[in-house]
């Protein structure tokens, strides 16, 4: 009898990462959905019952974005999660007040003083 060993990935608690980069104002290297990035997390929250981030995207796959963007990130679905060392700047398009954080924020970025 012939039996294949199932695979199983162990499930990485990548909330750390994203906290630490939001307090530090540093950038994450992230795997998301098969694509490498660099993106600057802004926010955690939760939204039915998961953790979010709010994050600019700095690079994908090693190229610049063509315009700046602040994207969506379910924290469970982040793979290869690194902090880096490399500072990021607050972009102006980042809005702590949207609704849809009103509530469910845990963690946002500050200015720093």
């Amino acid at each position: 009898m012939n039996v294949s060993a199932a695979v199983t990935e162990t499930p990485v608690n990548n909330t750390p990462f994203v906290l630490e980069g939001i307090v530090r104002l540093r950038c994450l290297q992230v795997t998301y959905n098969r694509t490498r990035m660099i993106v600057a997390p802004y926010i955690l929250y939760t939204r039915n019952e998961s953790l979010y981030t709010d994050a600019q995207i700095i690079s994908r796959e090693g190229m610049l974005p063509r315009e700046p963007k602040i994207a969506t990130f379910k924290v469970d679905g982040l793979k290869e999660v690194s902090v880096l060392d490399r500072a990021f700047e607050i972009g102006e398009m980042f809005d702590p007040e949207l609704d849809k954080y009103a509530g469910t924020t845990l963690m946002k970025v500050e200015p720093e003083a």
